[in-house]
């Protein structure tokens, strides 16, 4: 255990010099050579045990790196339970540096770029607010990526749904992923209210309706039936 946690220290620490441009790569190469009593093996054996002794210290920097990932995840779910969004952003940015192929750490950049796009005002009063649309389309490219690594990942099709929707006001776009989410999740009740805006905002009003019928139908709170029935009387007005 005190092994594992000197080697988390001392690759924290190179981490930390490399990136700060404060130690090159060949200082710590030579300070790693008199750490492991290796400096330039000639005989078979000398050789065999260099390998031997950089292949232990190979493993022991991908179990570091490991973990450090693993913390980077748990840190910006921290920051993102206690609604730091942008410190949860860019603490899942990192976690990503460690594993670009996780569908979970692109789904809550996707649910913290969502998030700062509300605090992206305009500032300057230019009438143009890049910087919100700039965080919309991060979240959308990482829902995106989520789902092309796991395309059946129900937040992930349910969350680009409600963007297309509610943010980018591209409804036709959200229509297929939420069908996909429903498909799976066939019980979803937020689904099927996102959906059903979805099919009454892109003038599908037939399509709506079936579908807050479906949520009257399947729903046991009467809440939920009664914002549905309010919803389809809306969608019904509107073919008339």
């Amino acid at each position: 255990m005190n092994k594992i946690k000197a080697i988390l220290i001392v690759a924290v620490a190179a981490i930390v010099l490399v990136s700060c441009g404060g130690v090159s790569n060949k200082t710590i190469i030579r300070h790693q050579k008199m750490e492991e009593g290796v400096e330039s093996p000639t005989t078979i054996e000398e050789l065999k045990d260099a390998i031997k002794k950089y292949q232990e210290r190979v493993a022991d920097v991908q179990l570091a790196q490991s973990q450090i990932g693993i913390w980077y995840k748990i840190l910006g779910t921290r920051y993102l339970d206690n609604k730091m969004y942008g410190e949860a952003l860019k603490a899942f940015q990192e976690a990503l540096t460690y594993y670009p192929d996780n569908q979970n750490l692109y789904y809550y950049v996707g649910v913290c770029a969502g998030y700062m796009s509300h605090a992206a005002l305009d500032y300057n009063a230019s009438g143009n607010n890049e910087v919100k649309y700039n965080y919309l389309k991060l979240a959308e490219e990482a829902y995106l990526r989520a789902i092309a690594i796991e395309d059946r990942y129900v937040r992930a099709l349910y969350g680009l749904g409600v963007l297309y929707v509610f943010e980018l006001d591209e409804p036709e776009k959200a229509i297929p992923h939420l069908e996909k989410a429903l498909s799976i999740d066939t019980k979803n009740l937020d689904t099927m209210f996102v959906l059903a805006r979805a099919y009454y905002s892109s003038y599908e009003f037939d399509k709506a309706i079936e579908m807050y019928d479906k949520i009257i139908e399947t729903t046991k709170s009467d809440d939920t039936k009664k914002t549905a029935e309010e919803n389809k009387k809306i969608v019904l007005d509107a073919t008339l």
